[in-house]
């Protein structure tokens, strides 16, 4: 068999990818996974998936899916986290995007990359699109942050960025993050485990049918 291969679609403001990435990390050394990074923007994923926007969900559900969730798997997974909605965290995702992407075209560590970004956004509380900012996160990652910078916002680099948005779309991906193996998607970092197993004894193919929601 060859090296597996999965593919990590992912926000950069995401607390979930955050709460993840570490373990997802492990894994791939664990089993010589090769990871592809597919950040990509979450509003239309969620939106397509029936999901709705923060501002529209009770605030019940908001504290206990954006909060308590949070905080419990951030003391599980030994995750430093701050204890609030980041200040910025409702500002474009396009420049921090365009970093990880411009990363892995020059082959660099991507995934130290895309950690320190999670991490700066949700232990720091920094803006993901504030250069200076980011600057700071990418040398936290021990790279140059300026060719990152530089090529960041290139037409071909936001091209990918939407190429892997609509990726998400045909795949009708619910959020992030999901990590997908041999086409299979698992969608959360708590199902990193499930992940895990599937690398060493795969699933049967999917069986289970439902009725169309149409005829319900």
């Amino acid at each position: 068999m060859g090296q597996h291969r999965i593919e990590y679609f992912y926000s950069t403001h995401s607390a979930y990818a955050y709460l993840g990435s570490r373990r997802l990390a492990q894994i791939c050394a664990a089993h010589d996974c090769q990871l592809i990074h597919r950040p990509f923007l979450l509003s239309p994923v969620v939106e397509q998936a029936g999901g709705q926007p923060f501002a529209a969900r009770s605030q019940a559900h908001v504290d206990y899916f954006f909060g308590r969730e949070i905080e419990r798997w951030a003391a599980y997974r030994g995750v430093p986290i701050i204890d609030y909605r980041p200040t910025h965290h409702d500002n474009p995702l396009t420049l921090s995007s365009g970093m990880v992407i411009v990363a892995a075209r020059l082959g660099l560590d991507v995934d130290a990359l895309a950690h320190a970004l999670l991490q700066a956004h949700w232990r720091d509380d920094i803006d993901l699109m504030n250069p200076a900012q980011l600057e700071i996160a990418a040398r936290a990652a021990g790279l140059d942050p300026a060719p990152l910078l530089a090529g960041a916002m290139d037409g071909d680099v936001q091209a990918e960025l939407q190429a892997n948005t609509d990726a998400a779309l045909r795949l009708h991906l619910f959020g992030s993050p999901t990590y997908v193996l041999d086409g299979d998607p698992y969608y959360g970092q708590d199902h990193l485990d499930l992940l895990e197993h599937a690398l060493h004894q795969p699933f049967p193919q999917p069986a289970f049918q439902n009725p169309s929601v149409n005829d319900a």
